[in-house]
């Protein structure tokens, strides 16, 4: 009896997530139409041909739903980072992570403005939903480590360069490279600045100066 139990519940957690991935899904396909501000749970019931009360017997709310699609396509987009080989080229590697990252936002609009814009007023992603987009810092930050980058500053640098280049293209060319042809570029001033300005080059001068 107790096997028994143990596999209908079993059934109905693994039914609630099919449920709840198919009304993500749905989500998604709402808002990469209409974007993300268009998201009503009326419109996402009849995108997902459900009834609206169904939306709650999963959701409690919008901004659980949007909590939902954060997670996904922080997950998502974490998975798309890691496959990145390590070729032992620091440079080559830091070019094809920035290419990567921007085809990724290029090709998922909606994601993009999720995951890195302020676009839904007072939300903010659940701690379960938010570590998935941590896991993909950490990996920018693994990655800048191989190239003897650790110090946080640089972290924050690298991440509004290529946020930037990114947002830049969006804005101001969509469809076009104006931007993405400035990668390569970017990538060699971000490794120059590091290497002048970290706390080890700094700090090498003042030392000599102190021996003299």
């Amino acid at each position: 009896m107790v096997k028994v139990q143990g596999a209908q519940g079993d059934w109905r957690a693994a039914r609630r997530r099919s449920a709840r991935d198919a009304i993500v899904g749905a989500a998604w396909a709402l808002v990469e139409r209409d974007g993300l501000a268009a998201l009503t749970l009326r419109d996402l019931a009849r995108e997902a041909g459900i009834t609206t009360p169904t939306v709650y017997a999963y959701f409690d709310s919008k901004t659980a739903i949007y909590d939902a699609m954060f997670g996904q396509a922080a997950e998502h987009f974490g998975d798309l980072m890691a496959a990145i080989p390590d070729s032992g080229d620091v440079r080559a590697d830091l070019i094809e992570a920035t290419y990567r990252f921007a085809e990724y936002c290029l090709h998922n609009p909606a994601r993009y403005q999720l995951l890195f814009q302020r676009t839904i007023p007072d939300f903010e992603p659940s701690p379960q939903s938010y570590a998935h987009a941590v896991a993909a810092l950490g990996r920018a930050r693994d990655r800048l480590d191989k190239a003897g980058i650790s110090e946080p500053r640089h972290l924050d640098l690298w991440t509004a360069l290529t946020t930037g280049l990114v947002d830049q293209q969006i804005s101001n060319d969509p469809g076009g490279d104006r931007w993405l042809r400035l990668v390569e570029e970017a990538v060699d001033m971000f490794l120059t600045h590091c290497a002048s300005t970290s706390t080890a080059a700094v700090e090498a001068p003042k030392r000599k100066r102190a021996r003299q």
